[in-house]
């Protein structure tokens, strides 16, 4: 019976073909927006958290501020290897230093930055060399001239087809050689893109263009294990003892939790997705409206119909279930065209905005079987109506 009653609807759908594309247009339109807003949002959520992830899992970076004196004090070395020496579950602490330079190689340049970084930098900030190899202790202990190229700068003033390994290139006015290439990077916390770097031994870069012993910054990597908070903590303690800061005093440096961030920032891109989704849902609901509008004028133009299967013994559930049934495929076939424009759609706008396409399932069968439940919904009463007909009465409906 339900195969017939299946059968039977779709029928009825063809034969006002027009009028039902217009009746699901609601629907359509209500699914495609949510099903696109809600993979657009996972897709910025994903970018975001990628961003983030660059800058390391279970990452503090620590930085110096200015004061309300306007006084910065930077780091030094002494104060890296105290963390790393006497906070326990600190895995690896390193310093970062960069200056602007313009790269030169076989006759074209490149203005960059140069980045001092050790191999224990790279470890923290999960950055890999995809060729050649990271710095040697004995580089990074004497401040060797040689580097590691970011894959912007390569395509810049290297030959495509050629590898750099083994060349020597110029930063501004000092020599190096390249013994490697990172990895494909995002965009840094400072929105500048990664790949446009070249990395240095961290002393190479301190002595060759700044000129001094500071870190801009340093970056620690903790044992998942223990509490964030408590290194945080102990992380807080140290360098306002190191610093010689009063109790009144504020700090004057800042501590940012990178696990934090990419909860914060995962909870905000999420909320601003559902808000956006159930705005767009609002059109399913018009949708379902004038779904059991076009039902119940179905009803009344099938009147006659109504009355002859009852005349002949159909039953009132037999005909409720009819057009159940009509208004369940009707919607369902308005959300199957509006989740292929939503996947379509999803491409595009992904591509445009430059965030991965992240197809989501679980939302596409949802919204699948949400439109169905609205055929039940908005359908019931133009069922019920048609079953309660009198045969008699419909029979002389003209």
């Amino acid at each position: 019976m339900l195969g017939a009653t299946f059968l039977l609807a779709l029928r009825e759908i063809r034969r006002h073909i027009l009028r039902s594309i217009l009746t699901t247009l609601g629907i359509i339109i209500g699914v495609a927006a949510v099903v696109t807003m809600v993979t657009l949002g996972n897709g910025v959520t994903a970018s975001v958290q990628d961003e983030i992830s660059s800058l390391g899992a279970s990452n503090f970076i620590v930085f110096p501020v200015r004061t309300d004196r306007g006084t910065l004090r930077p780091f030094d070395q002494d104060d890296v290897d105290a963390v790393q020496r006497q906070i326990a579950g600190v895995t690896v602490a390193a310093g970062n230093v960069t200056a602007n330079v313009t790269a030169f190689h076989n006759g074209q340049d490149w203005d960059t930055s140069v980045t001092g970084a050790n191999r224990a930098f790279l470890e923290a900030q999960t950055v890999e060399v995809t060729e050649g190899r990271a710095f040697t202790r004995d580089e990074e202990t004497a401040g060797k001239n040689v580097c590691l190229l970011g894959l912007k700068v390569r395509e810049e003033i290297f030959l495509p087809d050629v590898s750099p390994l083994g060349e020597q290139m110029r930063l501004n006015d000092v020599s190096c050689i390249v013994v490697g290439v990172l990895e494909e990077r995002g965009q840094g916390a400072s929105g500048a893109d990664d790949n446009d770097t070249v990395f240095m031994p961290l002393k190479t870069v301190q002595r060759r263009f700044r000129g001094n012993d500071d870190l801009d910054f340093f970056v620690l990597k903790y044992d998942a294990g223990y509490a964030s908070s408590a290194i945080q903590d102990s992380l807080v303690d140290l360098l306002r003892e190191r610093r010689l800061l009063r109790d009144a005093e504020a700090n004057d440096f800042n501590v940012i939790d990178t696990a934090q961030v990419n909860d914060a920032l995962g909870s905000v891109t999420g909320a601003l997705t559902a808000m956006v989704a159930v705005i767009a849902s609002i059109s399913l609901l018009v949708g379902g409206i004038g779904i059991m509008n076009i039902m119940l004028v179905s009803v009344t133009e099938r009147t006659r119909e109504i009355g002859i299967r009852l005349a002949i013994g159909a039953l009132a559930r037999e005909v409720r279930l009819q057009f159940l049934t009509e208004a369940v495929v009707l919607c369902a076939l308005g959300g199957l065209v509006g989740l292929i424009l939503a996947f379509l759609a999803s491409i595009s706008l992904a591509s445009a905005i430059e965030v991965p396409f992240v197809f989501d399932p679980t939302i596409n069968i949802l919204a699948l079987a949400f439109c169905a439940f609205m055929g039940i919904v908005f359908g019931y009463y133009p069922a019920r109506r048609a079953s309660q007909l009198d045969p008699i009465e419909a029979l002389r409906h003209e």
